[in-house]
């Protein structure tokens, strides 16, 4: 039987950096298969998820959802159930390609994580595709490889940030006056499209802060990530549940809703 020709997605917003790359890789690769070229990140989740390829070459930096945040998505939607009679697929191989940054190379090379700087250099990129080539050639099992880029992505994620005072008081819009609500009110935070709402026992408040520039001003032993768009007060988070597809959700004392948890966060819920 003739092997299965490997095969892969680029994520690229530039696209005459995209078909720079898809050259390139034709001529390192020649038995590999670009399946699509996608141009932003919420794209790249829903073609990685309905071509399932075996590589993703992923920008660092495009619109609304970068690479990381985009690969983060699709571990949290990577099927992992059996599918007729089928196991999973395992998680793509994972190449992040980037702009020189000091930072985030050293962060690249501290988690074990391929990257490609921009422009590709050919010799660069005959060696990623030599660790792709000897990844895919070894057997291994979806759930393995999908912990090991969720431990993975959680430290790309977790890398530190310019130190900055942590608020006391969130400021909101209301009509035309401004409210200050003491951060020891809030229950959640949660993004929604260009906003952020902000959610209290009794109330509902929305700010144009995005969250990840809201993060850095949150004490991390009170508030905890458990989304992409979600932070919760640790001390609101009455119980914690998994169904029986391993989905994670809590439940909250202050408010009737319950929260998901994806994958990538679902490490800090463990009984003690």
């Amino acid at each position: 039987m003739t092997p299965k020709a490997p095969t892969a997605l680029i994520a690229e917003d530039e696209p005459l950096l995209a078909a720079a790359l898809q050259a390139e890789l034709a001529r390192a690769w020649p038995a590999l298969q670009v399946m699509a070229t996608v141009g932003d990140g919420a794209s790249a989740v829903q073609q990685a998820l309905a071509l399932q390829p075996d590589v993703l070459f992923f920008d660092i930096r495009m619109p609304a959802m970068g690479g990381l945040e985009a690969a983060a998505e699709l571990a949290d939607l990577w099927p992992t159930a059996l599918a007729d009679g089928l196991p999973a697929r395992p998680f793509p191989a994972l190449v992040f390609v980037t702009a020189y940054d000091q930072y985030a190379v050293q962060a690249f090379e501290a988690q074990a994580v391929d990257y490609l700087l921009k422009p590709v250099q050919t010799a660069r990129l005959q060696k990623t595709v030599a660790k792709l080539q000897l990844a895919l050639a070894k057997p291994a099992q979806a759930a393995m490889d999908l912990e090991a880029t969720l431990g993975q992505l959680r430290g790309l994620l977790a890398q530190p940030q310019a130190p900055r005072a942590l608020l006391k008081i969130i400021q909101v819009s209301v009509g035309s006056a401004i409210r200050m609500v003491p951060l020891d009110d809030v229950v959640y935070l949660e993004a929604a499209d260009k906003y952020l709402r902000v959610l209290t026992a009794g109330h509902e408040y929305l700010i144009r802060t995005p969250i990840k520039e809201l993060l850095p001003q949150l004490d991390p032993q009170l508030f905890w990530q458990v989304h992409r768009g979600t932070v919760v007060r640790v001390e609101q988070i009455a119980s914690v549940h998994r169904d029986e597809a391993g989905k994670t959700s809590i439940s909250l004392r202050d408010r009737a809703e319950k929260l998901a948890v994806s994958r990538l966060y679902a490490h800090l819920f463990r009984a003690m």
